[in-house]
């Protein structure tokens, strides 16, 4: 049996009741948010709620899953919905810290393809932030590219610039330092 899940929290003031956050658990994942409840947007709409005399509905979606296939359905649910940030229902957070820069006018961007996008840039600076923590003493640029496969040799030779990128987001939000010798190392908090 696979562990994983996909609920989504709804708001009962609606009839249906619309989701306004959609996400992946395993045990009582889904139903934490309500117990405990955060500063985030989801929080605040959950404290809200919960403040004019309703509960929460928590909806599983989906369950049995594994963490691949949990993790593909939460991105198409949250591309389907959309979040708050573009226009959609969604209070979910997936854009990083910072403004997003603008792309050039003539672009057709897709909806959905930005949650999707930035769903995977969260685990990708999950992983490389794993990686720094397991390791005291640092890791460099190399590292994280070729222990986590995201090297290229796009036109020749070695490139590490998505590694070089992720580490960067992750120093930004004061996540990782650069320290002697050009590695980079978890801050502890």
């Amino acid at each position: 049996m696979n562990p994983y899940y996909i609920y989504a929290l709804k708001d009962p003031r609606s009839s249906p009741a619309k989701p306004f956050y959609i996400g992946k658990g395993t045990g009582n994942r889904a139903w934490d948010h309500t117990l405990r409840v955060d500063a985030t947007r989801k929080g605040r709409r959950i404290a809200e709620i919960q403040e004019q005399g309703h509960e929460v509905v928590t909806a599983v979606l989906a369950d049995e899953l594994t963490e691949a296939q949990a993790l593909k359905l939460e991105a198409e649910l949250i591309a389907a919905f959309g979040t708050e940030d573009t226009g959609g229902l969604l209070t979910n957070s997936v854009m990083p810290s910072g403004a997003a820069p603008k792309a050039r006018r003539s672009l057709t961007v897709p909806a959905g393809v930005v949650e999707k996008a930035q769903i995977g840039l969260e685990l990708l600076k999950a992983a490389v932030l794993e990686l720094a923590q397991a390791n005291p003493d640092g890791i460099t640029n190399s590292d994280a590219s070729k222990s986590l496969g995201l090297q290229s040799d796009y036109a020749g030779g070695s490139k590490d610039y998505l590694a070089w990128s992720v580490l960067g987001l992750l120093m930004r939000e004061g996540k990782m330092v650069r320290g002697e010798e050009r590695k980079h190392r978890a801050v502890v908090r």
